[in-house]
């Protein structure tokens, strides 16, 4: 059981390292060009998964963003319906209608 538990340990690590180094962009990749990274993270599992963490992940974190968005294309936050003076306005009405 143990072993089953070492190996699922390790499947997890190697999986989470191979999505690394695919979703990391080309520029940012440290010390190899990133398809090199691929190939050594999936013919060497374990050891080329731990190269990738310490020498080849980029040293900044990258803020999440969505595709086809830059960093300061953010526009406005959205708002609730309890932040909207219209829409409370018309709810009251609504409710003062029923009664």
């Amino acid at each position: 059981m143990p072993g089953v538990l070492i190996g699922l340990a390790v499947l997890a690590f190697w999986l989470y390292s191979l999505f690394d180094v695919i979703t990391t962009p080309d520029e940012e990749s440290r010390n190899l060009p990133k398809i090199l990274w691929v190939l050594i993270v999936v013919l060497v599992p374990l050891v080329g998964s731990v190269f990738w963490l310490l020498l080849g992940r980029p040293t900044r974190s990258r803020p999440f963003q969505l595709p086809g968005r830059s960093a300061t294309d953010r526009g406005e936050a959205p708002r609730g319906p309890d932040d909207d003076p219209d829409f409370l306005r018309d709810l009251d009405r609504r409710l003062r209608d029923d009664d």
